[in-house]
């Protein structure tokens, strides 16, 4: 039995300090060098922290694109989805409302062309990115408040537009916050 006992109790004490002290030591050690040291990647414009690049937030002037949804109200702390199923009543109300409410900001697009991106929240409550056709959806809409054109907006959202990573793997993406404040430094 001693046999047994000793190593056991030696590997215990090898695994604790591996994944409690040296594993975490390591993963914050990549972290500072990553963008924003780890704490996070800030938007700053005019030294005023405007928000966080990787993480949502809500735009509500119809002068601003606008960004997906979110069941956590965009707060960070709180990152969940719905949880409701699409048979549920209550989240077919949701998703109708913010169909509705979108299609009142934006005269002229039918329901059917609206992304689905853009009435229903994502997994995380947090999304910062949309496609490309979510953000053209809205030109119409910034481009009249922001006396701008159409095909002005376009390629701005074209700029801020990301291909798949390794050009293989996910969907292109627009950043709705840099997408805004690179609108706020045209106009």
């Amino acid at each position: 039995m001693k046999n047994h006992i000793s190593p056991a109790i030696r590997l215990t004490v090898a695994m604790l300090i591996l994944t409690s002290v040296i594993y975490p030591l390591v993963v914050a050690g990549i972290a500072k060098l990553a963008p924003g040291g780890g704490a996070g990647e800030t938007v700053t414009v005019n030294g005023k922290v405007v928000g966080y690049a990787r993480i949502g937030q809500q735009f509500t002037e119809d002068r601003y694109f606008k960004s997906r949804p979110s069941a956590v109200d965009y707060n960070a702390a709180g990152s969940a989805g719905s949880n409701k199923g699409p048979s549920n009543p209550d989240y077919l109300k949701t998703v109708q409302a913010r169909i509705d409410t979108f299609l009142v900001h934006n005269p002229g697009v039918q329901k059917a062309d609206i992304p689905a991106e853009l009435v229903t929240a994502s997994g995380s409550g947090l999304d910062p990115d949309l496609s490309p056709a979510a953000a053209k959806i809205q030109v119409r809409r910034v481009a009249k408040l922001r006396g701008l054109s159409v095909d002005r907006l376009e390629q701005l959202i074209d700029e801020h537009t990301q291909g798949p990573l390794l050009g293989l793997f996910g969907p292109s993406t627009v950043n709705v916050l840099a997408l805004n404040v690179a609108l706020d430094k045209r106009n």
